[in-house]
């Protein structure tokens, strides 16, 4: 009596077939095989998968890194974050966002390993998606810089920031050139907040008694004059020190001209741009005292149609190095966002950030790559592929190739219209109301499973995986 043989296991978990793969040098026609939830193969006619997507020809890129974001920080009664791990890593999904980094922020008078346990304790069971960690460093104590820093950079916490602004973040030159000793000599990399914080609470001063405290007044508290002077000190304190550093939330022409400055003259000074100082101005915060300019508060503010420009010019030429979202979600109506207490207050008390997590990659996708600004491997670098490098994530993250996480989008160029109320955030409005889009992700893959398929998201509570990252891949170290 003859028995048959079992079928043999398909080769492939899922195959994408036909893709037109643009990653941060090249853009190529393939099939992608996955197995395991890593790309196991790339090439023409692969077999069979279990599973199959055709992607007909679309673009495919590697899952977005967004490396600047901020989820469930703690924050000071009655603030409070709209978006926690669950709900923000559901947004980043359907935005084409595979990987986060937020923030384990270190309060003054706690230690920075407190921080990051009660950070974990946030994320655990709640992420749809990878993450990994960036410390806040906001109260260097000896034990925070001889023991605590070295060690968790040793565990796979290779990032941290620092602030030159905010009362309870804020450290003084002293303290910056300590931090960044240790981030030279254990090869991290040190995120600055560039603006003069002196500058800011003079004008904030000045303006309070003359009664100037409506939303718009938060632009003339912080003009670029205030981000400029404090680049140029970080550049010059990373000069001293002999580091790389990365200047987050670059909003303007003259902190761009600082930059370009410091490159010049050979100095390691990389740079991060957001999607408001492309598509949002200082009018975005009232030309009046109406309260409404407050949706859209954040630090540097937006400037104006000119230094656009100069953000895009910096986008397609390299002054940039990445392009994050910075989400920080705060609503606009209830007690603790926008209106703190469910009060409208001067600027100065008005939380801080912008929802932005799901709409950072069609912004540039739609606005960048099909308006002609920028390139699809350009579009690719500044999304994907240079975050993951700068942090040490790279090659599993930000990349197509074969023993990288199959973290991918499918891009469908379609009109789309951006409302709050087909987004996935938790806040209740986005600064991007209205805007008309030519793309979308039309499916993203996070370690080779759908969590988003156009219509639906389709991620699982608790999926996401913590990563260690690796001592950034982007620069050298620090010479001896």
């Amino acid at each position: 009596m003859s028995s048959e043989s079992p079928a043999p296991a398909a080769p492939f978990d899922l195959v994408v077939r036909r893709a037109r793969i643009a990653t941060a040098s090249d853009v190529f026609m393939a099939d992608i095989g996955i197995r395991g939830g890593r790309i196991a193969q790339l090439g023409h006619e692969l077999p069979s998968g279990a599973r199959e997507i055709d992607a007909a020809g679309r673009v495919v890129t590697p899952g977005g890194v967004d490396a600047h974001c901020h989820l469930d920080q703690p924050m000071a009664p009655p603030l409070r974050m709209a978006d926690d791990f669950d709900t923000g890593t559901r947004a980043a999904a359907c935005g084409g966002t595979t990987t986060v980094i937020p923030f384990a922020a270190q309060e003054k008078g706690q230690s920075l390993r407190e921080a990051v346990f009660d950070y974990h304790r946030r994320a655990e069971g709640r992420a749809h998606i990878d993450y990994a960690f960036h410390l806040i460093v906001s109260d260097p104590t000896p034990q925070v810089l001889n023991e605590e820093l070295p060690a968790l950079i040793a565990e796979g916490y290779t990032s941290f920031k620092i602030y030159m602004t905010y009362d309870d973040m804020k450290l003084d030159d002293g303290q910056i050139l300590d931090v960044l000793e240790i981030a030279r000599r254990h090869g991290a990399m040190a995120m600055v907040h560039a603006e003069n914080a002196d500058c800011i609470e003079w004008l904030t001063k000045r303006l309070e008694a003359a009664g100037r405290t409506a939303p718009r007044f938060h632009a003339h508290a912080r003009p670029m004059l205030v981000e400029r002077e404090a680049t140029h000190r970080a550049i010059s304190l990373s000069q001293l020190v002999d580091v790389p550093i990365l200047i987050v939330h670059v909003s303007g022409r003259e902190a761009v001209e600082q930059i370009r400055w410091a490159r010049g003259q050979g100095l390691r000074v990389l740079a991060e741009t957001c999607p408001q100082y492309l598509f949002l101005t200082a009018e975005d915060l009232g030309v009046d005292d109406s309260y409404q300019g407050a949706r859209c508060i954040c630090s540097p503010p937006p400037r104006d149609k000119a230094n656009q420009e100069v953000i895009w010019d910096g986008l397609n030429d390299g002054l940039f190095t990445v392009f994050s979202s910075d989400h920080a979600p705060f609503s606009y109506d209830g007690t603790e966002g926008k209106k703190p207490g469910g009060e409208e207050v001067p600027f100065r008390h008005i939380p801080n950030g912008l929802a932005g997590i799901e709409t950072r990659m069609a912004l540039l996708y739609s606005e960048g790559v099909l308006e002609g600004r920028i390139t699809l491997e350009k579009f690719v670098e500044l999304t994907a592929t240079n975050p993951a490098k700068v942090y040490g994530l790279h090659p599993r993250k930000g990349a197509i190739a074969i023993g990288s996480d199959a973290d991918l989008v499918i891009w469908d160029e379609r009109e789309c219209t951006v409302r709050n109320e087909r987004l996935h955030h938790a806040v209740d409005h986005t600064p991007y109301e209205g805007m008309r889009l030519k793309a979308w992700p039309g499916l993203t893959l996070s370690r080779g499973e759908v969590v988003w398929d156009g219509q639906a998201f389709l991620g699982r509570t608790g999926r996401g995986r913590f990563l260690e990252c690796g001592t950034p891949s982007l620069l050298p170290r620090s010479r001896a």
